[in-house]
């Protein structure tokens, strides 16, 4: 059942990388981070490992993001 909170998490979190990804929604990727650490949390908790490594991804994905764009764009 945690596992399945995870994905959910990161589900959201993948939507909200892709608004995050669109033009000056860049700064959007600095809420991302810390519900995507929880989700990562929520999956180390658990027993599987599809909801770590999902958030994981994710995480790593916006910190990119967050690079190309210097932290604002």
């Amino acid at each position: 059942m945690i596992n399945l909170l995870s994905i959910l998490v990161g589900v959201l979190v993948f939507f909200g990388a892709i608004v995050g990804c669109i033009p000056l929604f860049g700064w959007f990727n600095w809420f991302l981070i810390p519900v995507a650490l929880f989700g990562l949390v929520l999956g180390a908790l658990s027993s599987h490992r599809s909801g770590r490594n999902l958030n994981l991804i994710l995480i790593i994905f916006c910190a990119l993001r967050l690079m190309l764009g210097h932290g604002v764009i």
